[in-house]
């Protein structure tokens, strides 16, 4: 929205997660003060939903106020994450070109997307697998989320696991 130059404008409504992008939990819709009421008193997931706990509110609020001190530090995850995807997509993978800090790596099927994310484990790495009835059939995959904090090194050693560990077709 912001690269848009959509930022604030009236009409524009906004969803934003918590657990991805400020390392809380949850979500939240941004936008204007009619569209949040009305929200708030008919969306089912939203009335029948408990509020977000104390501490996961504190902990996105304190990432939001780092980011704004240090706006450098998302887009040092931009970098790791296209990193991430230009190694892989260098070794013949097929990984998805990541918008923000997610790099999603194709999987032939559902059982080899579990059987990769386990041997990736086993190596030392810690994936995300996701497998139907998550994603549409036929696009089982591994999600890497990529951190500001890596080294070079640490990205080098990471695709070495996904690469040497890649199911074959």
């Amino acid at each position: 929205v912001h690269g848009a130059g959509l930022a604030g404008a009236p009409d524009v409504v906004v969803t934003a997660t918590l657990s991805k992008s400020l390392g809380s939990q949850g979500g939240a819709v941004l936008g204007p003060a009619r569209v949040i009421e009305h929200l708030v008193n008919s969306a089912r997931t939203f009335i029948f939903d408990t509020g977000l706990n104390p501490a996961a509110v504190g902990a996105a609020l304190a990432s939001l106020r780092l980011l704004r001190r240090e706006p450098e530090r998302a887009a040092r995850v931009r970098t790791v994450a296209m990193g991430l995807y230009g190694r892989l997509t260098a070794a013949g993978l097929a990984a998805v070109r990541p918008d923000a800090s997610v790099v999603s790596v194709r999987a032939p099927s559902p059982e080899q997307a579990v059987r990769w994310a386990a041997d990736c484990r086993a190596a030392g790495l810690m994936v995300g697998c996701f497998r139907p009835p998550s994603v549409p059939d036929g696009v089982s995959r591994l999600r890497l989320t990529a951190r500001g904090d890596l080294t070079e090194e640490q990205v080098e050693a990471a695709v070495d696991v996904i690469v040497r560990t890649a199911p074959t077709a």
